[in-house]
């Protein structure tokens, strides 16, 4: 998708090895670190977020806000919940936890309004923005295809990487993947790419490359864990973050890839909202809390310092 980590102790074990790499899921990493280890002491539903009570409401930055956000005192927020550790599940099953969702928080109380994140498939939320949800926070990266039809606030930066079985059983070399079956999540920007190469292969009169697509990050982690498919390409810090959940199952393949920001999505022309968003960012980058959410989850490698309107990222 298109999405950094003095952890607490049940997550250090987990999330410092997820981010040795993942100075892109909305990094400053050149992508030159070595693959994850394979340790794992904690399991993602023993993270339950960081707490941001303390954070006040601006009413400068609230009063931006148009009409439709703040008629029913909610701030809406759609996500895929299935993108540790920026987004998903916790224990209960039904509770939305991870970084994005600490910082949509977070932006609602400088916002003065009650967070309501909700589960959504990932492909479903930028034409939901506006109607049924007033942002969408879920590892989006900024591509210009994706500004054509909504604005987005940059809150991250992220890359991409792959991951194969322990030891890399089937050889598998990114740059020849033609006759081999790759699994990515449905409408990522990795999905997209695995496209490309997979054109590209029979163009070039090779093995066809198989192009496994699922709704679920979790079920294309488990495509390669079963053998169903041979790698899978994903955003750097889930990931490195799905590697150290499998127990040594996976290994990461080669450096991380193609830094790119990550950000908000808001309805498209909505200038108001993009201003408030884009200020209230700004807000807890600059008084801390920012930096505090991603130390708590090991993803601080990809902060940020600026917060932009419509900054266009990857291709």
């Amino acid at each position: 998708m298109e999405a950094k980590k003095s952890l607490k102790a049940a997550a250090a074990c987990v999330l410092s090895v997820a981010m040795l790499f993942a100075g892109a899921a909305c990094g400053t990493s050149d992508g030159s670190d070595d693959a994850a280890s394979s340790n794992s002491g904690a399991k993602s539903n023993e993270l339950t977020g960081y707490d941001v009570s303390s954070v006040q409401k601006d009413d400068d930055i609230a009063k931006l806000l148009p009409d439709y956000v703040t008629k029913d005192g909610k701030l809406t927020i759609g996500m895929d919940t299935s993108y540790a550790p920026a987004e998903f599940l916790a224990e209960d099953g039904k509770t939305p936890v991870g970084f994005d969702v600490d910082i949509a928080k977070a932006l609602a109380q400088v916002f003065g309004l009650e967070a309501d994140p909700e589960t959504a498939n990932f492909d479903s939320i930028i034409p939901s923005v506006g109607s049924k949800y007033d942002i969408g926070i879920s590892s989006f990266t900024v591509t210009k295809e994706r500004l054509d039809a909504v604005d987005f606030v940059s809150h991250f930066d992220a890359g991409s990487a792959w991951a194969v079985k322990k030891g890399n059983p089937n050889k598998i070399d990114t740059s020849d993947l033609c006759g081999k079956k790759v699994a990515v999540q449905t409408a990522t920007m990795q999905e997209t790419e695995a496209n490309k190469i997979a054109k590209q292969c029979e163009a070039d009169g090779k093995g066809k490359l198989e192009v496994i697509s699922s709704k679920l990050q979790t079920d294309v982690t488990t495509n390669v864990v079963t053998g169903k498919a041979d790698v899978f390409y994903a955003d750097s810090p889930v990931a490195g973050y799905a590697i150290a959940q499998t127990d040594g199952q996976l290994e990461m393949l080669g450096k991380v890839e193609g830094v790119a920001p990550e950000g908000i999505v808001i309805k498209k022309g909505d200038s108001q909202m993009d201003e408030a968003v884009q200020k209230a960012v700004q807000k807890l980058i600059d008084d801390g809390t920012y930096l505090k959410i991603l130390k708590y989850w090991g993803v601080e490698d990809g902060a940020i310092e600026t917060s932009e309107i419509n900054t266009p990222g990857a291709e």
